[in-house]
């Protein structure tokens, strides 16, 4: 394992270069270019807003806000969840000419995406100052554990499915319908106060609760995150994480026959 991190680290800037050509080219064709980053999630927000506000009322306090907060890192493990899954696929040229370590593609991919969330969330400090909703300078001392927990679980799901998808191509169709039905079994629009009693073990299996919990801790309820969410986050963000490294290490041997 130490030798795979030296060896990831020796790749550094393979990864960096790798970080800033994705981050460039992504909206390099369009119009409004980067300021899709922060256009994309305000869209769904006015979106959600009017449905669950408007149409199907939410009864929650503030409700823009509690959905922005969960609506932004949903965002980011959505995407390294599905779009991530094609990330070694997309790089088949550049697998089959030299070699690197293949863990440098979901590396890229994930942390890309990462960035990318970090940018949006200064919309969400934005709207949070502006509306006087307020801030907690103590609670959010706890915001970059939250980030770390939460990369580090979109990170190992993204190796597994990477590497799945290299074998089993359907598999990248599929996560999108998987995503959009996660989406809906965690505390985005809703609180888990809402989830009928006998349904919230079940919920408590969901590995993206606990971290969305925590962020509205932080940042809707304005309070120290609770350790025992805390502890779940970071329980299912290191066993998605190593069970991520082992599948991807099994599977890269043959990457090369299949693509």
């Amino acid at each position: 394992m130490l030798s795979k991190i030296k060896e990831i680290y020796d790749y550094r800037e393979m990864i960096v270069s790798m970080i800033r050509r994705d981050l460039r080219g992504r909206y390099k064709a369009s119009v409004l270019g980067f300021l899709w980053t922060f256009l994309n999630p305000l869209f769904q927000l006015f979106i959600y807003t009017m449905v669950f506000s408007i149409i199907m009322r939410a009864n929650i306090e503030d409700f823009y806000i509690y959905l922005f907060i969960g609506l932004v890192p949903w965002n980011f493990f959505s995407a390294s969840l599905a779009g991530g899954s094609s990330c070694v696929i997309a790089q088949e040229n550049l697998i089959k000419k030299i070699y690197f370590p293949r863990l440098v593609l979901p590396i890229t991919y994930v942390t890309s995406a990462f960035v990318n969330m970090l940018l949006t969330f200064i919309i969400i400090f934005i709207v949070l100052i502006f509306s006087g909703h307020g801030i907690n300078l103590l609670a959010l001392c706890f915001l970059p554990v939250v980030f770390l927990i939460e990369y580090v679980l979109a990170l190992g799901m993204c190796m597994l499915t990477s590497a799945l998808t290299v074998y089993f191509r359907d598999l990248e169709y599929i996560l999108n319908i998987f995503a959009m039905a996660w989406m809906y079994l965690s505390p985005i629009m809703y609180t888990t106060e809402m989830v009928p009693e006998n349904l919230r073990p079940i919920f408590k299996w969901n590995p993206l609760s606990a971290i969305i919990e925590t962020y509205h801790e932080i940042l809707y309820y304005k309070k120290i995150p609770q350790l025992s969410t805390l502890g779940s986050a970071t329980i299912w963000g290191l066993i998605f994480l190593i069970v991520g490294i082992l599948a991807f290490e099994k599977l890269q041997k043959n990457f090369v026959e299949e693509l």
